[in-house]
């Protein structure tokens, strides 16, 4: 861990990187696992009638999570690597303007924390690769088979994040007015409200646009890239 009290916090999805981890590993999954795109589609075309259903992100996380049931927590890290290593090469993997304010903190010896609803299969590997120092995400949860339960520690979305994000100000002891976040969409603002310097990458989402007008917050460009493998 970084000595210097202040801190940087970054969503991930489609802030750092331009897909939604979850997701994009759900597919991935389901094909490695001898299904085909008609049965990602089954399964994502529930999670959409939830969304258009109105039942919240939170709810829908933990549904998510369900899914593997019974999944060896083992096989789903090695597979959130190998996902990982694919999807890395793909030619608008990242949001290059973010990951260069990411780099940019970890050269001035901020802790750098990646927040996000997503778990720690598919955001080791990144955060290795960019540097991270810390995760915050949802922890799915195993039984003393080492398989998942369904069931996870706390479904990093909302205002979980947002709780997660002022525990590890605290834990870091870092002044909230010198530390940085980062987010793309408006269920980011409780987190980007807790620290002096807030930044928005994007503008596909009208609220938080909105809102970082209004309050002289910095927009970033959400032009997108591959990078070059780091040598460490």
């Amino acid at each position: 861990m970084r000595t210097n009290r202040r801190a940087a916090f970054f969503d991930v999805d489609e802030t750092l990187i331009t897909a939604k981890s979850m997701f994009d590993f759900l597919r991935f999954w389901t094909l490695r696992e001898g299904g085909d795109e008609t049965d990602f589609h089954a399964v994502m075309g529930r999670f959409r009638s939830m969304w258009a259903s109105g039942v919240p992100r939170t709810e829908v996380n933990l549904a998510y999570y369900r899914h593997f049931a019974g999944a060896s927590w083992t096989e789903l890290l090695k597979a959130g690597r190998e996902w990982y290593e694919a999807y890395r090469l793909l030619p608008d993997a990242f949001v290059l303007p973010t990951v260069r304010a990411l780099t940019d903190h970890r050269t001035a010896g901020d802790t750098v924390v990646l927040v996000s609803g997503s778990f720690t299969g598919c955001l080791d590997p990144l955060a290795k690769e960019l540097g991270a120092d810390v995760v915050l995400c949802s922890q799915p949860l195993t039984g003393p088979d080492g398989r998942l339960t369904g069931e996870v520690r706390r479904a990093m979305i909302g205002e979980a994040k947002t709780d997660a994000v002022r525990e590890t100000l605290a834990r870091l002891g870092a002044d909230p007015a010198a530390c940085s976040a980062y987010g793309d969409h408006a269920s980011d603002l409780g987190m980007l409200g807790l620290v002096g310097r807030p930044h928005v990458v994007g503008r596909h989402d009208p609220v938080l646009t909105d809102h970082a007008v209004r309050h002289g917050w910095p927009v970033l460009p959400a032009d997108t890239g591959t990078l070059a493998r780091a040598s460490r």
